[in-house]
């Protein structure tokens, strides 16, 4: 929906609304927000509210804190679930002082790659995200405990799953807010969901990410539940995915549809197949960017951990939904939603746009199960691994030129250099597993 400035004013007052959360996201992807009275909302409606850069994950020095918000109108909301003295939220794009945006904001950073987009005759990059999450149980202070809430499995119904009560709350809180809901259910680990929704153009999905986590975890509390979105909250169980479905539109065109073709593919959407599982192995520091992601991204749990395609099997990274038309599509199915979702969208989306400017030929499709397939066999069929770990990912992505133009100077160096730190912290850290392993045996 679109609003103006004097459509948010007015709605502020018949409303009751006391504050305004101006929100935007760090380069981790964890949502920053400004919350200011209301009496300041003509002031931030003008992009004339200033905060502290230099305090927010990857953005810049203290010698040059000073930076805007700039409100999208169009992602004016209140929020459902505060009855009195009303808050409602903006989401905001950063900029320096001299009136250009900030290189390192990530909601910028995906506008910048869909102007490429656009610079190659594409209108829109259209997202249908499935973001999964696990519900743990609370202790009596409200911290997170690893006893999950229920037991249920794929598409169970209660009593086995104790969480529906929860998801369906979520769900209509999520449509109070302007969402279009697909689908819930209950996925295949105890404890965990997904909700589905329909997809939209690149930020505003992007946008719906950010706001659909929010959501999730302010309504699992009120329920006395923690809902998490770690890619791999327990060993022995799957772990959670955000796939991405994805198309390029012109205009009101699908640009991956071809009805002569005998897939229904395009030779865009083939070269842009292509330019993912090429730059996929560069791209994966962004789209699993934790230590964790990489103990979801191993064989035996339905996650895509090897680089290839397919129609219809879902042991590759990519699959191809059976809708045809406006509806043909790409599922890209390794990320994970502890992913920042602008940076990943814009890596995908670039490595996307590199092979149709290339022309880049996709491999023949992997119809077998992959899992398992041997690794003499794997290489006979051209089909590598995504990254073992963080640290082989980052590597990956620093020499990647189209990755590294892709995210910009400035994030790439910061989002390399938060993540070195991680994965040093990590690589020192003496866990349980050695002590259980080592400490009678030596």
């Amino acid at each position: 929906m679109s609003y103006t400035k004097e459509d948010i004013l007015r709605i502020a007052k018949e409303e009751n609304v006391r504050f305004i959360r101006l929100q935007f996201t760090d380069l981790l992807g964890t949502i920053k927000n400004v919350e200011i009275p209301v009496s300041q909302l003509k002031k931030a409606l003008d992009n004339k509210m200033m905060f502290d850069g230099s305090s927010i994950e990857g953005y810049v020095r203290i010698e040059e804190s000073d930076m805007y918000l700039y409100p999208d109108l169009d992602t004016w909301v209140i929020f459902p679930w505060v009855a009195e003295d009303r808050v409602a939220r903006l989401i905001c794009d950063v900029y320096m002082p001299d009136g250009t945006p900030f290189p390192g904001d990530p909601r910028g950073i995906l506008k910048r790659n869909l102007k490429e987009a656009e610079a190659m005759g594409y209108t829109a990059m259209n997202v249908g995200p499935e973001p999964e999450f696990f519900l743990f149980k609370t202790d009596e202070k409200g911290n997170p405990t690893t006893e999950l809430n229920d037991q249920g499995g794929y598409f169970d119904l209660a009593p086995t799953d104790l969480g529906e009560n929860c998801r369906r709350e979520i769900v209509l809180t999520l449509e109070e807010m302007g969402f279009e809901i697909e689908a819930s259910h209950h996925e295949v680990a105890p404890g965990q969901h997904e909700i589905d929704f329909k997809y939209e153009d690149a930020v505003k999905a992007a946008d719906e990410i950010q706001t659909f986590k929010l959501v999730v975890k302010t309504i699992a509390r009120q329920h006395g539940l923690h809902a998490t979105f770690m890619p791999k909250p327990l060993f022995g169980l799957s772990g959670s995915g955000m796939h991405c479905h994805q198309s390029l539109f012109n205009g009101n065109k699908n640009a991956f549809y071809d009805e002569s073709d005998e897939l229904g593919l395009s030779k865009e959407a083939r070269h842009y197949m292509a330019g993912i599982l090429k730059h996929a192995r560069a791209f994966t520091a962004i789209t699993n960017p934790t230590v964790n992601s990489y103990k979801r991204l191993v064989p035996g749990y339905e996650a895509p951990c090897y680089v290839a395609w397919s129609g219809s099997n879902r042991s590759p990274m990519i699959r191809i939904p059976a809708s045809r038309g406006l509806s043909t599509r790409v599922e890209v199915r390794n990320p994970d939603p502890a992913a920042n979702p602008y940076l990943a969208l814009a890596v995908m989306l670039r490595a996307g746009l590199d092979g149709i400017q290339k022309e880049m030929p996709l491999p023949a499709p992997i119809d077998r199960n992959i899992y398992v397939m041997s690794d003499e066999e794997r290489i006979e069929e051209g089909i590598p691994s995504l990254p073992a770990d963080l640290k082989e990912a980052l590597n990956e992505m620093i020499r990647s030129e189209v990755i590294s133009d892709a995210l910009g100077e400035h994030a790439l160096a910061h989002f390399y250099e938060l993540k070195e730190i991680e994965w040093d912290m990590y690589r020192t850290q003496v866990h349980q597993w050695e002590r259980d392993q080592y400490m009678t045996l030596y």
